[in-house]
C-alpha cells in the first residue's frame, strides 16, 4: 500500500512539473533542445533532492540559529547551480543564450517534481487525501513556480552575459545565485508566517516575479537575434 501511495504522490508531483516544462519549452520552439538532454537535465534536478535532504539535516544538527531556513535554501540553490554546471552547461547543445534559462528551469522543475511528491506523500500515507490534494495544488501554484523563478534568475543573468568574457560570466553566475537564494528565502520566510488572508499576497509575489522572468526571456531571444544579425553584417 505504501508503494501505491508513493506512486500516486510521484505522479501528482511529476505531472504538474511536466506541464510547466512544456509551457517554457514552447518559448524555445525556434530551436528546440534535444529531448534526451532535457530528460537528463530533469532527472538530474530530481536527483538533487536526495542530495539536499541529508545536507539540510546535517545543517540542522550543527546549527541552531533562527536563520537556519536561509542555510537550507542556500544548499538547494547551490546544488541546482552546481548540477547545471556539471551535467549540462558544458554540452555543445548549449549554444545560445536562451539555453541557459531553459536548462536552469528544467533542473528546477525536476527538483520541484520530487520535492512536491514527498510533500504530497506524507499526508497521503496518513490517509489525509484532502490535505494531500491541497498541498499539491498550493505547490503547483506556489513552490514549483518559486523554484522556476529562483533558478530562472540564475539562467537569465548567465544568458545576458553569454557573449561576455569568462570572468564576467563567473561574476554573473555568482550574482544570479545570490539573487536566487534571496528570492527563495523571502518566499519561505513569508509563507511560514502567512495566514489564509495573506497567503495570496505571497503567491502574487511569485507570480509577478515569473511574469518578469517571462519578459526577460523574450528580451534574451531578441539579444540572440541581434547578435546573429551583427555576425551576418560583419561577414
Amino acid at each position: 500500500m505504501e508503494s501505491t501511495y508513493f506512486a500516486i504522490a510521484f505522479l501528482a508531483g511529476l505531472i504538474p512539473a511536466l506541464f510547466w516544462m512544456w509551457f517554457w519549452l514552447r518559448e524555445d520552439s525556434r530551436k528546440p533542445e534535444p529531448y534526451f538532454l532535457l530528460a537528463i537535465t530533469f532527472i538530474a534536478g530530481m536527483a538533487i533532492v536526495p542530495l539536499a535532504l541529508p545536507l539540510q539535516k546535517l545543517a540542522l544538527e550543527l546549527y541552531k540559529g533562527s536563520d537556519i531556513m536561509f542555510i537550507w535554501v542556500t544548499i538547494e540553490e547551490l546544488l541546482k547551480y552546481a548540477v547545471a554546471l556539471i551535467v549540462v552547461f558544458w554540452n555543445r547543445e548549449v549554444d545560445e543564450p536562451i539555453d541557459m534559462v531553459i536548462y536552469m528551469v528544467v533542473i528546477a522543475l525536476g527538483f520541484a517534481a520530487l520535492e512536491n511528491a514527498l510533500f504530497i506523500f506524507s499526508p497521503l500515507l496518513g490517509g489525509d487525501i484532502v490535505h494531500s490534494a491541497l498541498t499539491g495544488s498550493f505547490r503547483f501554484l506556489g513552490a514549483t513556480l518559486l523554484h522556476v523563478l529562483a533558478s530562472g534568475t540564475v539562467g537569465v543573468v548567465l544568458a545576458l552575459t553569454y557573449y561576455n568574457s569568462k570572468p564576467t560570466q563567473v561574476f554573473a553566475g555568482t550574482f544570479g545565485l545570490f539573487a536566487a537564494i534571496v528570492l527563495h528565502a523571502l518566499f519561505n520566510f513569508f509563507i511560514i508566517d502567512a495566514s489564509e488572508e495573506t497567503i495570496l499576497g505571497v503567491f502574487l509575489f511569485v507570480w509577478m516575479g515569473v511574469i518578469i522572468l517571462f519578459l526577460l526571456f523574450e528580451k534574451i531571444k531578441m539579444l540572440e537575434s541581434a547578435h546573429n544579425r551583427t555576425l551576418v553584417h560583419n561577414l
